[in-house]
């Protein structure tokens, strides 16, 4: 039998067949082992074979196959550097959700997930979160940095999950499509999922005031069908993103804006660090160019890990 990945707990992944029948699989140990250097060889929404088992009266499926993937998201495991952590698998586009504050997103953070999305090139829509509950000072923040990923080609919505500003803008977007919604804990993914179709009464939670952090309401990775013909795939709240699998020479290549300049440079493996008639940096001290974009690029290239391993509230 085939159907698609819509959970993973760890250990027992819910499969859903096209007739629409679900089953609860596991996989073979020695399945492990076929290389994968990932902490979730299987992920949600990954397409799989399986075969049915009864033991003592129950049904269950043992996974034997993963049909080849035409996407995917990864990003380094905090704990277990050396090895991926895939999120899922098979996706038409990603809503990167992002608050100002209460909690804040880093542009670096931003920077991370659009170079992998862009990699594996899968759409990508920012989504500013929570624009009811800012203050003038904080919108215009909402401006200037969607200002920034407009001008490279990102879409960008403000969106408000309580008031439904822009909610059907969103679903419009979603319709006839596989959609991964992601972010940091707290910046009210599981609240915008519930607005976009309240009968799935997704677990939410309140920010944690004395952190400013968002709590984890969602453990696991799920795939849920719409009402309106979509599907949605909900994410656990990510700390930081670390980049895997990407040479120093290719991560401009991911930068939009550096892409388009990189024919200007007068050497073809351009850095764009130290070497001179550099485009880029040309472009950068023009101010044609945002500094936080570049000083996200230097943080790939150099591998300063800690930037995304550590975390402000974890020692608190």
């Amino acid at each position: 039998m085939t159907g698609r990945v819509y959970k993973s707990t760890g250990s027992w992944y819910t499969v859903k067949t096209p007739l629409g029948e679900t089953y609860e699989c596991r996989i073979k140990g020695k399945f492990r082992l076929k290389g994968i250097k990932s902490t979730n060889p299987i992920a949600v929404g990954d397409i799989v074979d399986f075969e049915l088992e009864t033991d003592n009266n129950q049904e269950s499926g043992i996974i034997h196959n993963i049909h080849d993937r035409f996407n995917y998201i990864v990003r380094k495991s905090v704990n277990l550097s050396k090895q991926t952590h895939i999120i899922s698998a098979n996706i038409d586009q990603v809503f990167l959700m992002i608050t100002i504050n209460n909690p804040p997103t880093l542009t670096s953070f931003i920077d991370r997930f659009l170079v992998t999305a862009n990699a594996y090139s899968i759409k990508t829509v920012l989504l500013f979160n929570k624009i009811d509950t800012y203050d003038e000072d904080t919108l215009n923040e909402v401006k200037y940095l969607a200002h920034i990923y407009r001008k490279i080609g990102y879409e960008c919505i403000g969106v408000s999950a309580v008031t439904g500003k822009n909610v059907d803008k969103v679903k419009a977007l979603m319709t006839g499509k596989v959609s991964l919604f992601s972010g940091h804990s707290g910046v009210g993914k599981s609240t915008l999922v519930n607005a976009i179709e309240p009968t799935l009464n997704i677990k939410t939670k309140a920010i944690s005031t004395q952190h400013m952090q968002g709590q984890h309401t969602t453990t696991f990775a799920e795939m849920f069908d719409l009402s309106f013909d979509a599907k949605i795939i909900d994410t656990p709240g990510i700390k930081g993103f670390g980049v895997v699998d990407m040479e120093k020479e290719e991560v401009g290549d991911y930068f939009p804006e550096f892409f388009a300049l990189k024919q200007d440079c007068k050497f073809n493996n351009c850095l764009h660090i130290k070497e001179p008639k550099c485009a880029v940096k040309e472009a950068l001290d023009k101010g044609d160019l945002e500094f936080s974009r570049y000083r996200s690029y230097l943080q790939i290239v150099e591998g300063e890990d800690e930037h995304y391993r550590t975390d402000v509230w974890e020692n608190q």
